[in-house]
């Protein structure tokens, strides 16, 4: 089974095409940094693997930290009652109380060598990953089916938009899709539902552009972090002035400690370029792993923000980031933190 970006392991595609072709496990074991695709196949067992009238003797959800190892087990050795199989999910598995001490691992390890067939055991282990060295990971490696899930860095969330929008049977332009990835960040849960939302306002297959996006996703058009980026690059004063006004008047659509994760993630790309000597379009779209379109935006930015300069600018978006916070600064509202932020990332 073929490893996908973001996973280690069988690849959670390639998990759910084998449950929906009827290959089902007795013990799947879902961990890792990343919710989206823990939530992918477990919502998939808990919704499809079972019929409505199967469910009710046969599929139990537990929630981890109700559920010592020894209640777990007692349900996986319970036989379906008329049905072939029955279904046990195991939610907040990390917080299983007696997991991570000998005799819950003890009798887990047992249990996974010699797992009731007609049980379907499912635990959904969010944001930890047991220890690769354990007994009981090798275990659960050898008899388990195991998919461990990591966020993906930033340069390659539009890939993954791309093919995500593929796998529903549309297309995305780039720069819709770098959008996308830019304004919600790596939350594959969010961004698949952001997709879906957009998605249902087609009764046909479409393919997504950047105009899209910005009147489905609720971006302005003109006053947005890409467009604050741009006017940056450029050192345009006064029109990003107006966006940061902008964003002042609207607090909840632009968060100013969102913001100030955008500019830092901004400049530290520019230093990143800097340090490689990254100055053609095709060098940077390299460095940052983005499309050549994106890339040539940068440009512009590298000429007028020598590496001293953006060195700087680092330290006064980390000075703003604790204004935001209230660390620094007293009472300085939100709206003057980013005026005065943008101000002096241009002068």
């Amino acid at each position: 089974m073929a490893k996908s970006r973001g996973t280690s392991g069988p690849s959670p595609e390639g998990v759910l095409q084998d449950m929906k072709a009827g290959k089902l496990a007795p013990i799947y074991f879902l961990q890792g940094d990343e919710p989206y695709y823990i939530d992918l196949l477990s919502d998939y067992i808990e919704q499809q693997v079972l019929s409505e009238s199967e469910k009710g003797f046969n599929q139990m959800v537990l929630y981890g930290k109700d559920a010592p190892m020894a209640t777990i087990l007692n349900q996986a050795r319970r036989f379906p009652m008329m049905s072939e199989r029955q279904v046990v999910l195991v939610k907040e598995a990390q917080e299983i109380p007696d997991l991570a001490k000998e005799e819950g691992k003890r009798l887990l390890e047992s249990y996974v060598k010699n797992p009731l067939p007609s049980t379907i055991l499912v635990f959904c282990h969010k944001y930890k990953t047991l220890d690769g060295r354990s007994a009981l990971a090798k275990v659960l490696d050898k008899h388990a089916v195991v998919v461990t899930t990591k966020k993906l860095y930033d340069n390659q969330l539009p890939d993954w938009i791309e093919q995500h929008i593929k796998s529903t049977g549309n297309t995305v332009d780039p720069k819709a899709a770098y959008m996308l990835a830019e304004y919600i960040g790596n939350d594959l849960s969010r961004l698949a539902n952001e997709v879906q939302k957009l998605l249902l306002n087609f009764s046909e297959k479409v393919k997504i552009d950047s105009a899209m996006v910005q009147k489905y996703v609720g971006i302005s058009k003109e006053y947005n972090t890409f467009e604050l980026q741009k006017a940056l690059a450029v050192r345009d004063v006064v029109k990003a002035n107006q966006i940061v006004q902008y964003f002042e008047g609207n607090p909840k659509s632009n968060p100013a400690i969102l913001v100030i994760a955008f500019l830092f993630s901004y400049y530290s790309k520019l230093l990143l370029l800097h340090h490689q000597k990254a100055y053609h379009e095709g060098e940077v779209a390299k460095v940052l792993g983005m499309h050549p379109f994106v890339a040539k935006e940068y440009l512009p930015a590298l000429r007028n923000y020598p590496p001293q300069k953006v060195v700087q600018n680092i330290s006064w978006i980390h000075q703003a980031d604790l204004q935001s916070k209230g660390i620094i600064g007293g009472s300085i509202s939100d709206g003057q933190i980013l005026k005065e932020l943008v101000f002096k990332l241009m002068h």
